[in-house]
């Protein structure tokens, strides 16, 4: 009876230092995490602004390239650099976990800066000078391959950085769920989603007032050595936080899984479908690691794949050993699937229209950065008789309605519309996507109608053939464009992130939000596919719509309408998308870990245990 006794008090022992580790696991994450994490991400975003956003004058001013050529270059590695987050989320959610997915690829990110500054320090690697834009001789083929090889570094670092930087901070704040079988968004998450974008574009807008300025006055070699500083700061902030951080498991390989409900329905594709969505297989232990905030419940959408949770009588589901709690040991996920499995599959192909519609609305605005700092080079930019402001710092402007914008958009439009609503965030995602496709058509307009101004000016002061000359009109005309676009991503790009977060099934989320990338990928390249074809089947002549040298001789205004007309056809699709999108179903489970520490409080210590 001793030995027994003795056995007993080792087990409570031993389970009362589980709960005590488990206590302690549950007191990683948190709001104390933030400031690491955000620090890490202002300062890539500090860097990546810094870097990308006057390369457009890099590549034409210093390395001598034509507008469309240059442009179209950066437009392509910055459809590069949005289509690596997709392989990035992969290896997050399988392998590595987000912590060091997103520790590597800021190394990687922090390598390709280095290279690009060293380029720009050493006039061996440009081509010589050509201030009057004449006869000039482009940087030869090595010298663009070192170009090209940095960029590569930057865009395979921003695939490990953007899909898991993101979801890897708002894991830290403990997600809910509100109700039994609907996903909601809570409000402390929501509001995370909201301030993440009022930090981000507050790093912008350093970068784009103290970088930029120092890359037209200074010099290219501290204008990129500033950007490769603040990256390396970014990676040793993020790496001081790891004590800290809520490291979720990787769940396996997500599209493994989702290849496997495929095989599984087209494999029963002759099942008939059972009336009672009950009886379709369920496995919960063998989804505890996909599955920690609920598992997803069956939906009548895309009922195909529920043929992959059919039982049949040679799926083997039935325990074989006295020891075993289900048939998972020896289950064959390639013919059978739990019903978790394939609403993780359905959830993600009901994203894919949503997503889509971010791909022409990115290819009409891929190309506007680089002709908006062309067009400002051709302006009055004083801002006193002694002051101006540089061509690509006008994209403050955007920055700064979208950090204004956001603090109004969360205390007074959303209090404002959930008294209509009965939403607690105002309105839903799909909603405030909506409302950001329509003002980006505006800014689209504004913009061709401001292109027509400054070339009327133009025409009355004889400057169309100058291309160098600055015409008298003031620079602050491509103001509002700027303005609508900052406001525009206020509705699309955080609703897009918050909808992205919220539908995704919980393993999924750095591979959805890798989705959202691809689309930009997607967007830049079709971009570029635009604006190349526009460049050769306009010309005339009489000039090109997109000129290589002259923007006076051009017709921008023409491909601003041609973005527009495209982004009304891109909204109408849209709508029909988000009308008969269905919100994936959720049944919300408490934590064990909560469980176990509340029992441990009520449960007496081993040592005041009655003797036998």
């Amino acid at each position: 009876m001793q030995s027994g006794t003795m056995k007993t008090m080792v087990e409570e022992n031993v389970e009362n230092d589980n709960i005590l580790k488990t206590s302690k696991e549950k007191k990683l994450g948190g709001i104390k995490t933030l400031p690491f994490i955000l620090a890490n991400e202002m300062c890539d975003r500090f860097a990546s602004s810094g870097f990308h956003s006057n390369m457009i004058t890099y590549l034409t001013d210093e390395l001598n390239l034509p507008l469309v050529k240059a442009s179209n270059t950066l437009a392509n590695f910055s459809g590069t650099a949005s289509l690596t987050p997709l392989l990035g989320a992969l290896v997050a959610d399988s392998f590595a976990g987000r912590f060091w997915t997103i520790t590597v690829a800021s190394i990687i990110y922090e390598l390709g800066l280095i290279i690009i500054t060293i380029s720009a320090i050493f006039p061996s690697f440009r081509p010589p000078p050509c201030p009057s834009q004449v006869n000039c001789k482009e940087a030869s083929g090595s010298q663009l391959w070192i170009l090209y090889f940095s960029l590569l570094l930057t865009s395979l670092g921003t695939g490990g950085i953007r899909p898991c930087v993101v979801t890897f901070a708002a894991d830290q704040l403990n997600y809910k769920t509100t109700g039994n079988t609907k996903s909601v968004i809570n409000i402390q998450k929501w509001n995370f989603f909201n301030w993440y974008y009022f930090c981000m574009t507050l790093a912008s807008l350093a970068a784009l007032t103290i970088v930029v300025y120092v890359q037209d006055h200074v010099g290219w070699g501290w204008g990129l050595g500033i950007p490769t500083v603040a990256m390396a700061v970014s990676v040793v902030a993020f790496v001081i936080g790891s004590p800290l951080y809520m490291k979720l498991k990787p769940g396996g390989s997500p599209l493994v899984r989702l290849s496997q409900v495929i095989v599984a329905a087209f494999h029963k594709r002759n099942a008939q479908l059972p009336h009672d969505p009950k009886v379709l297989y369920e496995n919960p232990k063998l989804d505890d690691d996909i599955s920690v905030h609920g598992k997803l419940l069956n939906t009548n959408q895309l009922r195909w794949f529920d043929r992959a949770a059919i039982v049949l009588a040679t799926d083997n589901v039935e325990p074989k050993e006295e020891n075993e709690e289900d048939g998972s040991a020896h289950l064959n996920l390639w013919r059978l699937s739990t019903v978790h499995r394939v609403e993780e599959l359905k959830s993600m192909v009901r994203l894919l229209p949503i997503g889509a519609a971010a791909i022409l609305l990115v290819a009409s605005a891929s190309h506007t950065q680089s002709f908006t700092i062309q067009q400002a080079r051709t302006m009055d930019r004083h801002i006193s008789h002694s002051f101006e402001i540089e061509p690509a710092s006008l994209q403050i402007f955007a920055l700064l309605t979208t950090l204004l914008t956001l603090p109004l958009y969360e205390r007074l439009f959303v209090p404002v519309t959930r008294r209509f609503t009965g939403n607690p965030s105002g309105i839903t995602c799909l909603q405030r996507m909506g409302v950001g496709f329509a003002i980006n058509i505006l800014a689209t307009f504004v913009a061709s109608f401001v292109e027509i101004k400054r070339k009327s000016v133009a025409t009355r002061h004889n400057l169309l053939d100058a291309p160098r000359a600055v015409i008298p009109i003031s620079v602050f005309w491509l103001v509002p464009q700027g303005s609508l676009h900052g406001l525009g991503e206020v509705f699309m790009h955080v609703g897009h992130l918050e909808f992205l977060y919220d539908q995704s099934p919980e393993s999924m989320r750095s591979t959805a939000a890798a989705l959202y990338w691809v689309a930009i990928a997607i967007g830049s390249y079709v971009g570029t596919v635009i604006v190349t074809l526009v460049h050769k089947f306009s010309a005339t002549s009489t000039g090109n719509w997109l000129p290589d040298r002259n923007l006076n001789r051009g017709r921008l205004e023409y491909y601003y309408w041609l973005s527009s007309g495209i982004q009304v056809v891109n909204l109408i699709y849209f709508v029909v998308c988000a009308s008969y999108y269905t919100s994936k179903s959720l049944e919300e489970v408490s934590d064990p870990r909560e469980e176990e520490v509340d029992l441990a409080k009520e449960k007496p210590p081993s040592s005041q245990m009655p003797d036998a």
